[in-house]
């Protein structure tokens, strides 16, 4: 009998799981990993990992995260949610068994997209659904385009992401045939594939022959040079869970307690304009603050303690004098709490203190690995540098605000006056967003097809 497009589908999304492709040169070119702490007990969040490194560069302290990332998003294929919850933990817990939480091990995140909500168990999300107090809004957004998208970025759809994580390509490999090819529950709509770590961002680019590839530091974390994992840069270990600082009103029951909200975006970047349109100094300017002192040629790892955290007042006065504004600082505005914090455990927050936790990392995806709908998500032959951008944040609405602070619309209601993707508006005239999506990673105890037994 002919094959349906459906099976078809699930053939091809299959092999493209199964190959490498060039991420297989990741451990090639990368050496030794990096050695780990011992693990700690499993935490019921999803979105942390334990035992993560930390190094010394520039007198900073660096996380480094796990070399190798996928994220791949599906829809659920046909069926009951409620009858196949549990086949679904059950491949969850028995990754549990195999593998730590941890980089040497696998970090397994499964989070829902409004759709699955809003289809397959829209009774009970009108019940539990979490909601942002602060904003008046439901915790999980829509995705929208920000003032200096370009108008072709894809607003998604997907009803589930997963993101693996881990230092071993055969554990992310090993995980992925558990859930998307034993299991049959899902219908692959993207895979993406990337890498983080010292000195592999120009040794793949280099290997895959892009444009501007040796222009990239010899050492650098990412593709654009500056290093993103500084500890102080990054939100401590729960405050990005939505009941830690009290924006998220969790419901009768509390259902989502010691889950997070997560944005997923792809974006591309241009090595050729970034490093030859822009001097180190205006790299240092764009990058992190205008009139950035003190910063010797070649530093990859700038400084960004939490007490010199820059808020809505000390952007607006850069813009003034200097005519732009800086990413990192622009973003801090927002990323940043402005006064000390006292969490909902007694845990004190000091101002300063990053909220956001990223996770992102490089690609060569153009704009993914592998689509079940090349033509909508503008599919193109050839790697490219870029970056599945990936960051944990206690509501959607917590990331939008410093999404837009990145526009130079800051968080204390200041508009500042600049044109989309201008030179001046930090990272964004070298970028170029292609997708966006928000998801709800819910606690660990529901991971699997959340309300779904309600």
């Amino acid at each position: 009998m002919p094959l349906t497009r459906r099976q078809l589908l699930a053939g091809a999304a299959a092999s493209a799981l199964a190959a490498g492709g060039i991420y297989e040169l990741v451990d090639q070119l990368g050496g030794d990993t990096p050695a780990r702490a011992l693990p700690l007990e499993r935490p019921d969040e999803q979105h942390l990992l334990d035992s993560v490194s930390v190094v010394v560069d520039n007198e900073v302290e660096v996380v480094v995260p796990p070399r190798h990332h996928q994220l791949v998003t599906a829809n659920i294929g046909g069926g009951d949610v409620r009858a196949s919850r549990s086949q679904l933990a059950d491949a969850l817990d028995e990754l549990d068994r195999r593998y730590d939480q941890t980089p040497a091990g696998l970090g397994v995140t499964v989070a829902y997209g409004l759709p699955y909500f809003e289809r397959r168990v829209p009774e009970a999300w009108r019940v539990h659904a979490p909601h942002d107090r602060r904003a008046r809004k439901a915790a999980l957004l829509p995705a929208v385009r920000f003032p200096s998208d370009p108008h072709e970025t894809v607003l998604e759809e997907n009803e589930v992401a997963i993101l693996l994580r881990s230092d071993s390509r055969d554990h992310i490999a090993d995980a992925a045939r558990a859930l998307f090819g034993d299991l049959g529950l899902f219908d692959v709509t993207s895979i993406r594939r990337g890498f983080v770590g010292g000195g592999l961002p120009k040794k793949m680019s280099m290997a895959a022959g892009v444009p501007g590839a040796d222009l990239v530091p010899e050492t650098a974390q990412l593709f654009l040079g500056f290093t993103s994992t500084q500890k102080d840069a990054l939100g401590p270990r729960l405050i990005a869970n939505h009941e830690t600082l009290g924006f998220v009103e969790l419901g009768p029951k509390h259902y989502f307690r010691q889950g997070t909200s997560m944005h997923v975006s792809h974006l591309f970047e241009d090595l050729e304009a970034w490093y030859l349109n822009f001097d180190f100094g205006e790299r240092v300017d764009t990058a992190f603050q205008p009139g950035r002192p003190n910063v010797r040629e070649g530093t990859l790892t700038v400084p960004q303690p939490v007490r010199r955290a820059d808020s809505s007042r000390d952007v607006e006065r850069d813009f003034r004098r200097q005519g732009r504004i800086g990413h990192s600082s622009s973003i801090q505005a927002s990323s940043r709490l402005p006064h000390d914090h006292v969490g909902e455990d007694g845990t004190v927050y000091k101002k300063g203190t990053a909220i956001p936790q990223r996770a992102d990392f490089n690609t060569l995806d153009n704009p993914f690995d592998w689509s079940a709908r090349p033509q909508v998500d503008q599919m193109q032959t050839g790697p490219r540098a870029g970056l599945h951008f990936v960051v944990f944040n206690p509501s959607s609405d917590d990331f939008h605000r410093n999404r837009m602070a990145m526009d130079g619309v800051l968080p204390d209601g200041t508009r500042l006056p600049l044109d989309a993707r201008a030179r001046q508006q930090g990272f964004n005239s070298i970028l170029r967003t292609t997708h966006r999506q928000n998801f709800l990673v819910p606690p660990r105890r529901h991971r699997a097809f959340p309300l779904a037994e309600l």
